[in-house]
Parts: structure tokens; C-alpha cells; sequence
């Protein structure tokens, strides 16, 4: 980009939010990366060389040297809750302020791991693509038995705010619900008969289900693994709607394939995406999808707004609707 500049400018990685980036537009000379994929490395340290802010998608990555070859940098704003792609500690140490979009999309990404318990326990995918193919000819039932949700035990890691509407849901198929998390949540338990598992062992041997919320840090990194995946039950169902790295996907493959372990839903990968030709892909007892837990309509468009107004509250002095960071303020 050259060219004269009055107003700060702003570099989004993606047009995702219309409204986001006509907002941004009203008050700032901005710059939109025009394809779906993300900008290449070389070009988005292109853009950071003169920008004071930028709009990132989980898929960019805003690592310390990324910051240090940005001088005018003030704020990235991430669209997303996880922060796993930008270096804030390098941020902060730097003075630039860093956003997230928490408290916007708990209740789609809920939504979207119920579903994911439910087409996974009662073969919904594997029966629709038999439909689809011919090779239901007669009404037998046989071939697609599945397994109740109702009664059954659900294990949450992680009780965030996600995690929490995950269990809310659960009321409704009476299903026990044990919690993993880092601090007990006494209200949890009083509001929705959630039960502290102390330790994360027993959890994972006591549930039929398993479902994943946990942000990726140095200690979730793996934290599913293969000594994990023994623990549980054959019949049980590991749900990941996290970050693909929270399991370890050599070892998942193995579990599936032995028999350990009765299926997987997946809207998180590592890689991601899985190679057309990789081994979950072709499992009959495994769902993948393009990690879309957050992907209502209306949530995507909540959280580009936030993002949005975090960058104009940088930019102009406010206060930041969601900053991280805020020390890095007095180090700008």
C-alpha cells in the first residue's frame, strides 16, 4: 500500500464481517487481504511494516518476530476467544494491545457440541451417507444401532463458559455430568448437578462421552494422548470442539483402529485441515467438520463487531470491550 495517510490504518486478514470492516472504514484508512485463505507471511509483515492495527482469524499468525517488524503496531485484535496464534507475552513486552471475542459465541459452540454428541451416538452421518449411496434397500435397523444419550455420563475438561453451557444442555437428557477444571465451580454444581472431578483420570474412566473445552496452552498441548485414551471406556466417544492440538491425533487413530474407543466427533484437527486421505477421514465411526462450533450467522457477525470496536477503543483512546493485555499500555 502507498500513498498519503490522515487516519490510522487497519489491516484485516479476511473479509468475513462486512459490517466489521464498514465500521472500521467510517474512521480509518483500511485494507482488506481479498482472498479466503490467509495472507502468506511475507505479505502480512508487509502490512504490519505500517500498520497501527490488525484483524486476524485464528489462522494468522502473530508471533514475536511478526510484532517486532511492525514499529507503528498498537493493537491486534483477534477474532476469536483463543489467543493460541498471537504471542501476547512478545505483545505486552512490546506495547501492543491484544483482543479477543469472549462471552459472544459460549451458546453456538454449545449448541454445536450437543450436536455432535448426538450425530455421533446415533449414527446420524454414517446412516445419511448409506441413504445417499443406495445401500439402504429395506427397513432394518440393524446396521445403524446406536447408543442413548439420555442416562448417559458426560465428562467436561474445561468449565469455562462453554463448557458450562455444554452441562446446562445436559440437564435436559438427564445425563450425569462430571467437570475437569483447573478451579471447582460450587455455582456449576448447585445450577445444573455438575459433579468436581478432581483429577482428570477418573473422569475420563467414569464417562460415556468426553467433550473437550479447553483453551491450547503449554499444559493442554496433548493433553489427550495415548495413556489418556486407555483410560477410557471402549464404548466411550471422545467430542474435541477445542483446538485440534488438545489431542494427540496419531494416538486417537491408533484407539479408533484397535477398537479402544467407540468413535470421535471432531470439529478441530491437527493438522487442519486433515489431508482428504488421512485415516480419520475414511473411519465410518468418526465425525469431522470444518471447525465450525462458533459458526452461526449471527455469532460470526457478534464477534467481528467486537473486534471491530476493540480496534476503534485502541485507536482512539477508549476503553477496549475485551483487551487482554492491558499492561501493555504503559509500555507503548
Amino acid at each position: 500500500m502507498s500513498g498519503v495517510f490522515n487516519r490510522p490504518r487497519v489491516f484485516f486478514t479476511r473479509r468475513r464481517v462486512p459490517g466489521a470492516v464498514a465500521l472500521l472504514e467510517s474512521r480509518f484508512d483500511v485494507e482488506v487481504w481479498p482472498e479466503r485463505t490467509p495472507p502468506p507471511r511475507e505479505e502480512l509483515l508487509k502490512r504490519l511494516a505500517y500498520c497501527e492495527a490488525i484483524v486476524t482469524e485464528i489462522d494468522d499468525v502473530v508471533d514475536e518476530a511478526a510484532l517486532r517488524s511492525a514499529p507503528n503496531l498498537r493493537v491486534v485484535a483477534n477474532r476469536a476467544v483463543g489467543l493460541d496464534n498471537v504471542d501476547v507475552g512478545a505483545a505486552t513486552r512490546l506495547g501492543v494491545l491484544v483482543s479477543n471475542t469472549p462471552g459472544v459465541l459460549q451458546e453456538s459452540c454449545a449448541d454445536f457440541a450437543f450436536a455432535m454428541i448426538l450425530a455421533l451416538a446415533r449414527n446420524v452421518p454414517y446412516a445419511d451417507r448409506q441413504v445417499r449411496e443406495g445401500a439402504w434397500t429395506m427397513f432394518d435397523q440393524s446396521p445403524y444401532l446406536g447408543t442413548d444419550v439420555y442416562g448417559a455420563t458426560l465428562g467436561i475438561v474445561g468449565l469455562g463458559g462453554i463448557g458450562e453451557a455444554v452441562m446446562r444442555r445436559a440437564m435436559g437428557f438427564d445425563m450425569r455430568v462430571l467437570y475437569h477444571s483447573r478451579s471447582r465451580r460450587s455455582q456449576a454444581e448447585r445450577d445444573y448437578g455438575g459433579e468436581w472431578s478432581p483429577d482428570l483420570d477418573s473422569l475420563l474412566a467414569s464417562s460415556d462421552f468426553v467433550s473437550l473445552h479447553v483453551p491450547l496452552t503449554p499444559e493442554t498441548d496433548r493433553l489427550i494422548g495415548r495413556r489418556e485414551l486407555a483410560l477410557m471406556r471402549p464404548t466411550a466417544f471422545l467430542i474435541n470442539t477445542a483446538r485440534g492440538r488438545v489431542v494427540d491425533t496419531e494416538a486417537l487413530c491408533e484407539a479408533l483402529t484397535e477398537g479402544s474407543l467407540a468413535g470421535a466427533a471432531l470439529d478441530v484437527t491437527d493438522p487442519e485441515p486433515l489431508p482428504p486421505d488421512h485415516p480419520l477421514v475414511g473411519m465410518s465411526n468418526v465425525i469431522v467438520t470444518p471447525h465450525i462450533s462458533s459458526g452461526s450467522a449471527a455469532t460470526v457477525r457478534r464477534m467481528g463487531m467486537m473486534a471491530a470496536e476493540n480496534v476503534v477503543a485502541a485507536l482512539t483512546g477508549g476503553e477496549m470491550v475485551s483487551c487482554v493485555n492491558p499492561a501493555a499500555a504503559n509500555r507503548g
